[in-house]
């Protein structure tokens, strides 16, 4: 949900001109909404952007699925990017199409029963990162209002979606962040962005899991950010 950076706007909005879109199935708004397709969002985020006057970004961050979706703006190249985050991104598996509908099936399967066992089985889940209950709370939140095809189009589609056969060079800074605790998970995404994005600076954040960093450490995530734009300025 767009609300997940609730911590970080404050800490930026009174300087940076901050937009965070509201994504098809996790948008509440617009209940009735599903998740399309990581393609798809790209193109029609690039899309509104240009329409709205605003004709580069200066950082483009995307968190896990959000991750994905920043991977897909630099290849489609229809809106400039000057920096851009790719936190614990996921990126396509390079896998035979019988293999990777197991992945997504195995990912589904996991989230609803996530989304069945509630906020006691998501306690024991989440307990390692250090959420507060109000944190866990609202996860559970989230997954009570995404519908089944929301959860299985996001997993299908961020395990499998299209980058071009050669990707024109990304002449921004790309910084790709993950958790030390997640770094086995992400070992294969970690992999794909060096050979697809070779000069991408990889930041390993010590002590930290997935996806946490917008909830967990919301002024970190907001000085790396405005870290960014200072060496643009500079």
């Amino acid at each position: 949900m767009w609300d997940y950076f609730e911590y970080v706007i404050p800490l930026l909005k009174h300087d940076h001109h901050v937009i965070v879109p509201a994504l098809p199935g996790y948008d509440r708004e617009n209940p009735n909404e599903d998740f399309t397709s990581v393609e798809r969002i790209a193109d029609e985020l690039a899309e509104l952007l240009l329409k709205n006057g605003i004709d580069a970004i200066d950082v483009l961050y995307g968190c896990s699925m959000g991750g994905s979706i920043v991977l897909r703006m630099l290849s489609d190249k229809k809106i400039p990017v000057n920096n851009a985050v790719c936190d614990g991104g996921i990126t396509p598996y390079k896998l035979p199409w019988i293999v990777t509908r197991f992945i997504a099936l195995r990912d589904f399967f996991l989230i609803l029963l996530g989304k069945i066992g509630g906020l006691g089985l998501l306690k024991k889940a989440f307990s390692t990162d250090g959420y507060s209950e109000k944190d866990v709370t609202y996860i559970v939140e989230v997954l009570r209002f995404m519908s089944t095809k929301t959860i299985w189009r996001t997993f299908e589609s961020c395990n499998n979606y299209s980058m071009p056969k050669n990707l024109p060079p990304y002449d921004g800074k790309l910084e790709y962040w993950y958790g030390d605790k997640e770094e086995k998970d992400r070992a294969w995404d970690i992999k794909y962005v060096k050979n697809a994005f070779p000069d991408t600076e990889f930041v390993k954040l010590e002590n930290r899991g997935h996806a946490g960093m917008a909830s967990l450490y919301p002024q970190e995530m907001a000085d790396r950010i405005i870290s960014l734009l200072d060496n643009r300025k500079s």
